[in-house]
């Protein structure tokens, strides 16, 4: 059975590709009826290991993986919980991880994460995902260009730094926008930047949440690998760990700068509030004496003074200046004497 759209598409075993990798030879594409066909042998004296990617969208694939590659409990409940925590742990002979990675078309959204499940033993290694990832397609394209992997745990290092570089890029993307958020602020502009500062750090916070508890993972499993894992494969899981470490820093110190940058925004619109309130504060003390005056006036009562005075306006005018140059006077000297101390 061939795969019928190995870029996007799985077959009806729900394989979307499959390689074999042999030791100094380029990776050969496979289908399902030749990985059925190596799983089938019981030598685990060679050095010949498989890399297949299942579409957890096809109703087949838990059934193929059940009869064919016997995965642990930990591994097929994983692939139902959703976007849960990381976890890279030892399940018997295999390795299990849960690992979080963003979408193929991400577009710096919170919401554009899923999750892929990893199965490790030292014959093949098994991805399940539901949607296409970025970290996965960077890892098929490096197989595809022929690079030859040593093991199976290899490619899942590899994997782990292109998450690591993924996330980087991330980090890149999301630095040059904040620099031109913080080139508006030094310029005094707040316009909608606020809005994007606060999604940009939604999509930082979010990811790190994610993918901050992988390096402390891997460190755990090296701690204790499986038997089967060589020196050299802990050296390339040790080195990927401390690869994603980095990242993962320099992903939390741009959050720290954008929230700091998002409390110099409010400061700033809390300044233009207070400035706009003393600008209507001070209108209101000077036009007090006029809509004083013009209350008393206004009432349709005897006794209104120069009611029958030819000077009677200009005497009232003469009274609201007045009044206030008296008001701006004092309202001059307290904040004066308000801003000396």
């Amino acid at each position: 059975m061939t795969i019928a759209d190995p870029g996007y598409g799985s077959d009806l075993t729900g394989l979307v590709w499959g390689y074999q990798f042999e030791p100094g030879e380029r990776p050969r594409v496979i289908d399902s009826q030749s990985a059925e066909r190596f799983l089938a042998q019981s030598d685990d004296s060679g050095t010949a290991f498989l890399w297949l990617h299942f579409s957890l969208s096809n109703v087949a694939c838990e059934r193929w993986l059940a009869e064919h590659v016997n995965p642990p409990d930990e591994f097929s409940s994983s692939l139902h919980e959703g976007i849960a925590s990381t976890r890279l742990e030892q399940a018997g002979d295999a390795l299990v991880a849960v690992l979080h990675d963003v979408l193929f078309e991400f577009a710096l959204d919170p919401d554009q994460v899923a999750t892929v499940g990893i199965l490790v033993r030292p014959r093949y290694i098994v991805s399940v995902r539901l949607r296409p990832l970025r970290s996965i397609d960077r890892l098929r394209a490096v197989v595809r260009g022929g690079e030859t992997f040593r093991s199976a745990v290899d490619l899942l290092a590899h994997l782990l730094r292109d998450q690591a570089g993924v996330l980087l890029e991330i980090v890149r993307q999301v630095t040059a926008r904040v620099d031109a958020i913080e080139d508006s602020l030094l310029k005094r502009r707040v316009g909608a930047s606020r809005a994007e500062l606060g999604s940009l750090r939604r999509v930082l916070v979010r990811l790190q949440r994610l993918l901050a508890p992988e390096p402390p993972a891997l460190f755990r499993l090296l701690g204790r690998p499986p038997r089967w894992m060589t020196e050299d494969d802990q050296v390339d899981l040790r080195a990927s760990a401390e690869e994603f470490t980095t990242a993962v820093a320099d992903s939390a110190a741009l959050v720290e700068r954008a929230r700091l940058i998002q409390e110099e925004l409010a400061t700033l619109v809390s300044e233009g509030t207070n400035r706009t309130l003393f600008i209507l504060t001070v209108v209101t003390v000077l036009a007090l004496p006029f809509n004083v005056v013009g209350s008393l006036l206004g009432m349709n009562v005897g006794g209104i003074p120069f009611a029958h005075s030819p000077v009677g306006f200009a005497v009232i005018v003469f009274i609201i200046v007045a009044l206030t140059a008296v008001a701006a006077f004092v309202y001059h000297r307290w904040n004066r004497s308000d801003d000396s101390r």
